[in-house]
């Protein structure tokens, strides 16, 4: 089986389109059809089929496509690791925590794909225990995470990236700037306690004998700036306000004593045939982010 075969399939099935898979892959309609072909006869099967001017998959063509991806990503892994991890070939498997998605990763990226712009990604987002536990197993080559409150495993390494001190956060316009009384007499929306932010939140409440008014918990800082933008409490989370993009009018109130720090980082796959290509993603994060460039961890 001829890999580019593949690659043509893949490409005629995302674009829907014989004459679009051409373009991409500098070849007349012409040869890709023929090269979908000769695997369709190589598998014994039938993959796409016409309707007008649009190519769609089969149901067989549909059941290999992700093997196809998967045998793709494999191909590009070994070139990666023929080329001793350059650091532009193959797919970079990134995980990244849910609220660092829209605060967070866009810039990472503008910066990134400004030096490197034909790297490609794929994106997996999720919770950081998880995230971790997929960078240690090898099924994604790094992560963006919260800091793990667990050793890093001897096959990955941590390159922290960014800290953030709790703050609490009001509506804009709030006449009360002593953030302790904002905690006990306003109405209080509570980061989600199964969440670091929201468990070091708790805690610093715990012990200065603050007892808030809670209105509700939820695990979503976005909604959380939202909920305070339009009046209806305050809240204590992690200081992300410089990536705050949501036009929330918002005013943000420090703590009277030294906060607790959430430090967010990237977890990397030591042994990954992408490692180079992720060490430097973390070199512009690092960047992005105004930091100095932090020690890796083992």
């Amino acid at each position: 089986m001829d890999i580019r075969y593949v690659q043509s399939f893949v490409a005629v099935v995302e674009s829907g389109s014989l004459a679009e898979a051409a373009r991409r892959l500098d070849l007349t309609a012409a040869a890709v059809a023929a090269r979908v072909r000769s695997l369709e006869e190589d598998l014994g099967a039938q993959l796409i089929q016409r309707s007008g001017r649009s190519v769609r998959p089969t149901a067989q063509g549909l059941k290999v496509l992700e093997s196809a991806h998967a045998l793709l990503r494999s191909a590009r892994d070994m070139q990666a690791l023929a080329r001793d991890g350059a650091a532009e070939v193959g797919e970079l498997r990134l995980g990244v925590f849910v609220s660092a998605m829209t605060s967070v990763l866009p810039s990472l990226l503008q910066g990134f794909y400004r030096h490197y712009p034909h790297a490609s990604l794929f994106v997996e987002p999720g919770a950081s225990v998880e995230l971790c536990r997929k960078v240690a197993a090898g099924e994604l080559d790094a992560a963006v995470v919260v800091e793990p409150q667990f050793a890093v495993p001897k096959t990955c390494e941590w390159i922290a990236l960014m800290d953030e001190p709790l703050v609490v956060i009001a509506p804009a316009g709030t006449a009360e700037k002593d953030a302790h009384a904002l905690l006990r007499n306003e109405p209080f929306i509570r980061y989600n306690r199964n969440v670091l932010g929201g468990q070091l939140a708790d805690r610093y409440l715990r012990d200065h004998g603050i007892v808030p008014r809670q209105r509700l918990e939820i695990d979503s800082l976005l909604a959380i700036a939202a909920l305070v933008g339009k009046g209806l409490g305050v809240s204590l989370l992690p200081d992300w306000s410089a990536r705050w993009e949501g036009g929330q009018a918002l005013v943000r109130i420090e703590l009277p004593d030294r906060p607790p720090v959430r430090r967010v980082g990237l977890l990397v796959a030591r042994h990954s045939p992408h490692v180079a290509l992720a060490r430097v993603f973390a070199d512009h994060a690092l960047q992005a982010l105004g930091e100095a460039p932090a020690q890796a961890a083992a």
